[in-house]
């Protein structure tokens, strides 16, 4: 199977959250490993309270014909310090790969396959400081494959990938140690030829009931490859939707999917040279981020901001009321004006007059005010449906800036903290 359509998107899943800005390894985000999809030693993940992944577990339907074959890729970051002995040094990711190609789904219906893989010290790559060697642990892990009939076509593939790495003293060991040992960002390409994914997200009618049943746990299929193509499944430990694609505005992966290339590009530009320096011999990924930042074309920023997709020509029948550009929201649109407020059983409305009781008593103003009496300019409400009494104080001598609702001369108050003046008058006279 040819993953090629799908390289791009699994590319950004491997290195999502790589390294993060600012991209210098004593920065505070970047001091610990936070990748998605990290599977532990088996050893090391048992022995933690609570314990550690080591384990991803996918199951997906697809539709088979009679020589309907599987190609299955596991894909992972493994990482090797190169610094000497130092903990606390910047790791730097190799990308691991391993296919199991061309196997036959009738067979594995018939039995389930497991395949053990290693790569081994001598995989080492030049990829540290100054060009020098670098020899990563030996690790080793288990792919597991069943299928299950569930209709004439229909089958359930279920995959397990298990990291197997033995490691000495498990329990004793650190976790900054036990990553050198570990798959970091795992994920899987899926390919099936003479038979079709079923997508878990927008699952045709007949497939429900069957794919009700699938579970996964560390990542979730989805189809990748052109839109409408279902021979691929990507099984990511992102949340993905079909067909996810790389904006084509992007010119190069800043490993931080929660940010904007925009934002991130504007970031990198600030840096001071200290900062930059730093950058560049953190990681020759880092140090390609900031190379390409620094010679972003002039247009970069403007082709990445504010881009609208999806448009479509709308007739006559559909047009607005109103020309979209010229419309603005009113969050209290379609909701009535309030005229009158109940409070100790009296109508309040604008024009009668109230003494004023804060309860709140935040600021100077509030004990300022207590006990004043004022005339009720306006009754407002909120989105949130909250009432509030704008006010204005009869003994103000700027009384006719605060009808004119200027600022400092209106005040806000709920129903709660408000009496009515006439219930007060009626009290007195009994």
């Amino acid at each position: 199977m040819n993953f090629a359509d799908a390289e791009k998107i699994a590319a950004a899943v491997l290195y999502e959250g790589y390294i993060l800005y600012p991209y210098r390894a004593t920065s505070t985000k970047n001091a610990q490993r936070w990748n998605f999809g990290t599977l532990y030693p088996q050893q090391y993940a048992e022995s933690r309270r609570p314990q550690e992944p080591f384990r991803l577990h996918t199951e997906c339907l697809f539709n088979v014909g009679e020589d309907a074959r599987l190609d299955m890729r596991i894909r992972f970051l493994q990482l090797v310090r190169d610094r000497g002995d130092n903990p606390k040094a910047w790791e730097k990711g190799i990308e691991r790969s391993r296919d199991f190609s061309n196997l036959s789904v009738s067979e594995i219906v018939r039995a389930p396959v497991s395949c053990d893989f290693v790569f081994r010290e001598d995989d080492g790559l030049p990829i540290g400081d100054n060009g020098e060697r670098l020899w990563p642990n030996e690790i080793a892990g288990r792919l597991e494959v069943r299928i299950e009939v569930l209709q004439e076509r229909l089958r359930k593939l279920s995959v397990d990938l298990v990291n197997k790495t033995p490691v000495a003293s498990a329990a004793q060991l650190s976790r900054s140690e036990s990553m050198l040992n570990a798959f970091v960002s795992a994920h899987l390409l899926l390919g099936v030829t003479d038979g079709e994914f079923v997508s878990l997200l927008e699952t045709p009618e007949e497939s429900q009931q069957a794919a009700a049943t699938c579970a996964n746990q560390g990542v979730f299929p989805v189809l990748v490859g052109e839109e409408g193509q279902r021979s691929m499944m990507l099984c990511s430990p992102i949340i993905l939707y079909d067909y996810p694609k790389i904006a084509p505005e992007s010119v190069g992966d800043f490993f931080d999917g929660t940010e904007m290339d925009e934002m991130l590009a504007l970031r990198v530009l600030t840096l001071t040279d200290e900062e930059k320096q730093e950058m560049r011999n953190t990681d020759d990924r880092a140090r390609k981020i900031l190379e390409r930042t620094e010679s972003l074309p002039d247009d970069f920023l403007m082709k990445v901001h504010g881009v609208i997709r999806g448009l479509r020509p709308v007739s006559h029948t559909e047009a607005p009321e109103k020309s979209i550009i010229n419309w603005e929201w009113d969050p209290m649109a379609g909701k009535p004006p309030l005229t009158s407020v109940s409070v100790f059983g009296v109508e309040l409305r604008a024009g009668n007059r109230v003494r004023l009781w804060p309860q709140k008593k935040a600021d100077i103003i509030d004990m300022a005010l207590e006990g004043k009496v004022a005339l009720i300019e306006a009754i407002e409400q909120d989105f949130e449906d909250n009432i509030q009494l704008a006010v204005v104080l009869d003994d103000d001598p700027g009384r006719e800036f605060g009808m004119m609702r200027q600022p400092g001369h209106r005040f806000f108050f709920s129903p709660e903290e408000v009496e009515p003046v006439e219930v007060m008058k009626d009290e007195e006279k009994a």
